[in-house]
Parts: C-alpha cells; sequence; structure tokens
C-alpha cells in the first residue's frame, strides 16, 4: 500500500542565513525563560536545515561525502549553536546569553546565492523528538571528546551537534545514506575517508532518528566503518527510541544493534522525570495545575469522549501525536506535540487564526513543541447531524477559511499523477488487478484537471469522529492544524480533496454533496469543478483503503477490529464506485 511520502521544500540558502542571523539579534532583548530556550532551538534547528541543504547539493554533485571548506563552517557554525543550546538547558533554562562572535562571521561565508532542498525532520515535526534529550544521552554515555561523531542526514545534522557539543567533540560529520528504503549505502570519497580513520583508537557515535522498519541507514554507516576495520565495539548508536529494529532489518543488523552499545533517553524521562519538565512550562502559561499530567496519547482520548469502548472510532498509532491533559482550578487543557523550531510557530499561528474565527477551541500558546488549547468536552456528533444543511454551511464556511485566510504552506502536496499512481497501487492489491485497471480508465487522463487546481492548506481529516457539538458557532472542528503536512504523502492538495473527503466520512447523497460545493465555491475566488470531485473521491478512498489496511501492523490486538471495520467500509464503497453504483 503507498500511504507515506517525504515531506521536503526549497529553500535560498541566503534567506535561511539571514533569518538565523535576525533571530539570533531577536534573543538579545529576549528575557530567560522557555520561550528564549525554545527559540535557540529554532535556531538550532534552522542552521542544522542550512547544513543539510548545503551538504546534500555538494553530495549530488560528487556522488559521495567529502570535506569541503563549506562543510567543515557548517560543522563549526551547528556546534556553536549546540553548545547555546545545551548550555541553556544545563543552567535551567536561565543565565546571560552570549553568542560566539564567530557564528556571525560563519554565516557570511555560508551566505550563497542558490537554492537547497530542504527535508523536515520528521522526528521534529511529528514524533516529539527533543535535540535535548540526545545530549542528556551523550553526556551519559562516557564517551570521550576524541569521539567521532557521525550524523545521519536529514535530522541527524542538528542531532550530532548536540551529542558532540555534549561530550566536548569537535564538529560532527555527516553522511547521507542513500538506495533502497530497506537497504540503504553511503558513499564516502577518499579524502573524507582518510579522516574518519586515521585514529585506529578512536570510537564513533553514529546519530540519528529512528530506527524504523529496517534500521538501513544506521546499519549503512555501521557496515561502512566494519567494512574499514572499526571493531564493533567501537561503534555507539544514538537513536531515538530504546526498541529493536523493525521487521525488514537484516540479521547481521539486528546482530550488531543487539551487541553495541546505545544510549537514548526517552523524551518522558526528558520531560517529566528531568531537571525541566513539560509540567511547569504549561503552568506558565494557564496557571498551576491542579494534578501531574493526563497521559491521553494512542488512543485514550476516546475515554473522555465516549464511554462505551464499542463506540470508540479506530486509531492510527503512527500518526497519534503525544497529547495530555491539564487541569487548572477553572479549565481542562489539551497538551499536544505540535512540532519544534518553524514547523510549531506554524501550527501555533494558524491555531490562532482557526480558534478566533470560532472553527477550533481557544489556544493559550506553545510550550517547545507543545500547543496549549482549551480541552472542550463536547457531544460527538451523530451521523445524521453531518448530512444536515445548518452543518453542510458551517463546513462550507470553514473550508472556505482554509482557503482564503490561513497562510500558505511552506512544503507541496503529492501531484495529481502522484494521487492516480497510488489509487491505482492500493486499489489493485486489494481489490485485484481488474479493479485496477477499471480505475485507471475512471481516473482518466490527469493532465485535463491540471488547470483547475490550486493547492491550499487542506484539512484532510474530515472523519465524523473529528467534530463536536459546541462552540459559538455551534460545532468545533478537532485536530485540524497537522494533516496538510503530515508523514503521509497526500500533503496540501485542492479544496476539492477536502469536498470529497466531506462527501466520503458524512456519506453524502448526490444533492447533499453539490449543496456543499455551491457553498465553498461562492467563498472561493473560482467555481470548483464536479468532475475534479469526482476523480478525488476515487483517489481518497484509495488511499483511506490503504491507511488503515496497513495500520493493523502497528495496532494492539483490541484495536484491529476497529481498523479492519474503517478499511472495509472503504474498500466497500471504492469498489462500489468502480462497479459504476456510486450509490
Amino acid at each position: 500500500m503507498l500511504v507515506f511520502g517525504t515531506v521536503t521544500r526549497l529553500e535560498r540558502a541566503d534567506a535561511l542565513c539571514a533569518a538565523i542571523a535576525a533571530q539570533l539579534h531577536a534573543l538579545e532583548h529576549q528575557p530567560p525563560g522557555i520561550e528564549r530556550h525554545a527559540a535557540l532551538v529554532r535556531i538550532l534547528l534552522k542552521a542544522g536545515e542550512l547544513v543539510q541543504g548545503l551538504s546534500d547539493a555538494e553530495f549530488e554533485k560528487m556522488t559521495a561525502d567529502d570535506i569541503s571548506a563549506r562543510r567543515d563552517i557548517g560543522s563549526l557554525l551547528l556546534i556553536d549553536l549546540a553548545r547555546l543550546v545545551l548550555r541553556s538547558w544545563r543552567q535551567g533554562l536561565g543565565g546571560p546569553l552570549a553568542v560566539p562572535a564567530r557564528v556571525t562571521a560563519l554565516l557570511v561565508h555560508l551566505r550563497v546565492p542558490c537554492s537547497l532542498c530542504v527535508s523536515e525532520a520528521e522526528g521534529y515535526s511529528f514524533y516529539g523528538l527533543y535535540p535535548e534529550s540526545y545530549a542528556e544521552a551523550a553526556m551519559r554515555s562516557g564517551l570521550a571528546a576524541n569521539t567521532t561523531v557521525i550524523g545521519i542526514r536529514s535530522i541527524g545534522t542538528s542531532l550530532s551537534a548536540m551529542v558532540a557539543a555534549a561530550i566536548g567533540a569537535a564538529g560532527p560529520v555527516t553522511l547521507r545514506p542513500t538506495g533502497s528504503p530497506f537497504r540503504k549505502r553511503i558513499a564516502v570519497a577518499p579524502r573524507l575517508s582518510h579522516r574518519l580513520l586515521r585514529d585506529p583508537t578512536v570510537r564513533f557515535a553514529i546519530v540519528d532518528e529512528g530506527p524504523g522498519l529496517s534500521g538501513s541507514s544506521f546499519g549503512s554507516v555501521a557496515d561502512w566503518l566494519e567494512g574499514h576495520g572499526v571493531g564493533d565495539r567501537r561503534i555507539h548508536f544514538f537513536p531515538g527510541h530504546k526498541g529493536g529494529l523493525g521487521t525488514e532489518s537484516s540479521s547481521c543488523h539486528r546482530k550488531r544493534w543487539a551487541a553495541s552499545p546505545r544510549h537514548v533517553l526517552d523524551v518522558d524521562d526528558l520531560l517529566f522525570d528531568g531537571h525541566q519538565s513539560l509540567a511547569s512550562w504549561v503552568s506558565e502559561l494557564i496557571g498551576p495545575l491542579e494534578r501531574p499530567l493526563e497521559d491521553i496519547s494512542a488512543g485514550a482520548w476516546r475515554k473522555a469522549l465516549r464511554d462505551d469502548h464499542h463506540a470508540w472510532p479506530p486509531v492510527d498509532r503512527r500518526f497519534e501525536r503525544r497529547k495530555f491533559l491539564a487541569h487548572t482550578a477553572d479549565d481542562t487543557w489539551l497538551v499536544k506535540f505540535a512540532g519544534l523550531g518553524d514547523v510549531g510557530q506554524r501550527k501555533l499561528l494558524k491555531a490562532r487564526l482557526l480558534a478566533e474565527a470560532g472553527f477550533t477551541p481557544p489556544v493559550a500558546g506553545l510550550c517547545h513543541g507543545f500547543l496549549v488549547e482549551k480541552w472542550i468536552a463536547g457531544r460527538p456528533l451523530a451521523p445524521s447531524e453531518l448530512r444536515q444543511t445548518t452543518f453542510l454551511e458551517h463546513l462550507g464556511r470553514y473550508l472556505v477559511f482554509r482557503v482564503r485566510r490561513l497562510p500558505p504552506l511552506p512544503t507541496s502536496g503529492a501531484l495529481l499523477s502522484n494521487l492516480y499512481e497510488m489509487a491505482t497501487v492500493n486499489t489493485a492489491e486489494a481489490l485485484g488487478m481488474a479493479a485496477a485497471l477499471r480505475l485507471k480508465v475512471l481516473l482518466g487522463n490527469a493532465e485535463r484537471y491540471q488547470r483547475f487546481l490550486q493547492p491550499v492548506d487542506t484539512d484532510n481529516r474530515l472523519h465524523r469522529w473529528e467534530w463536536l457539538a459546541g462552540g459559538e458557532r455551534g460545532f468545533l472542528k478537532t485536530d485540524a492544524l497537522d494533516h496538510s503536512a503530515a508523514h503521509d504523502l497526500i500533503g496540501r492538495q485542492d479544496i476539492a480533496w477536502d469536498l470529497a473527503g466531506a462527501g466520503v466520512e458524512f456519506g453524502l447523497s448526490t444533492q447533499q454533496s453539490a449543496y456543499l460545493r455551491a457553498v465553498v465555491s461562492e467563498g472561493c475566488p473560482r467555481a470548483l469543478n464536479p468532475d475534479l470531485q469526482a476523480v478525488l473521491e476515487l483517489c481518497y478512498l484509495a488511499f483511506q483503503l490503504g491507511l488503515w489496511v496497513s495500520a493493523k501492523a502497528a495496532a494492539s490486538a483490541e484495536e484491529v477490529p476497529r481498523l479492519e471495520a474503517t478499511a472495509s467500509r472503504y474498500q466497500k464503497l471504492l469498489l462500489r464506485r468502480i462497479e459504476g453504483d456510486g450509490s
């Protein structure tokens, strides 16, 4: 099943350098505390994107990672910024902030007028991965300052800087594994190879998020080191979790992973048991907490909405963010991971715009990656309510607001041709090749719809359980921030994608769907094409089918029946459309 995608964007190196310099200057006037520390981390992450983009650009030209003046300058910049973050963290977010003078000079050297392809770091955006946890793990590792630190691009660029800063090592080297997702390899030029291997006694720290299904990114670097005479006891791994390698890993990689030293600090140990705490940051925003934060991650939020677990909606653990309830004397608040750095700031802006317009709950602010908004214990809407004219008018206004008022996202979504490919592949796997061939005929030529497409910040998550009765408008949308830039292949789309999703999720009749389309068309700069919506409904069904079928691999035994029932619904609807029964 095709479900996942890679989030990338184009940035100019000179613009990134200017933004980093401006944000560093702004820090001089910011008082100590969590907001200043979060701003420091934001700068480190942006510098990591700059260095990653520059390194990948050189890699593309050389077809290998090599030594260069620009890469050495980038490494120095990262280590200076990582030391600032580490100092702030170890000093309890207080104390003076002194930016090294050479940081400005280093930025000048990297301020080149070229475009870079920047990969969004999934751990920082989706999985609650904190660079501070890598520094804490490194300080407990016992590794010496002469350790060679290797970061795996993309996210390993900034994470490796934190490891190096924590053990007093020199700036890290970064490498780019390439090839099959499950059998990646690295290419190291002779000069860089000589630098890495010149001391036969040093240890190596390999830094990345994950491992995922195969662990082949970690494995590719360790394979190269062992192939050049480095014993496995000299290789130390810094992963994002304490688990083992996934089901697609090779036996030799699993054996090495089990035997090699690994250093990891869970985010819960960082944010709940360390010298800083998420609860203290949240209390600065909303007042003293009456009791500890209540964990409602991994679907536990359903208990707060519905007592009957038989009526619970399905949960896909792969896309669930960490979330908690914070209880004060007057209110209950939802504390949900939204992302570090620019990602979190963009979601904060979006959340405030939607809340001020009355579409989503009120927002208190952002606490170093966690968005804090009012917890509304509203009543879930019944299926019949979702088809009523009152709700369809509300939904239409909500979608128009997304088109006209939300700022553009820096990332792009899947092309229509990509959606066609996904729909065909998922249909073939679920319904057979004959159904996939019939689907291709129904989809037709993607180019004929190209002139109608205007990608915007779509919702991408209009499922029935996402709506509550409440708020000044009578209805509230939950989870309205993440899914147009999620870790899937859809991304931002034409608003017709949300019209297609609404038609499927709410079981709208042809007349109801036409009414909703008319409401949205009236508020948008153009009329919406019904044929495009029909094509996108097929793609939507195929994507949802693939999404919920593949979710079973990470689900508990109790959750599997819900996932199977959800996937079965999409499968039946897709088959019905393919066979010509659109009812």
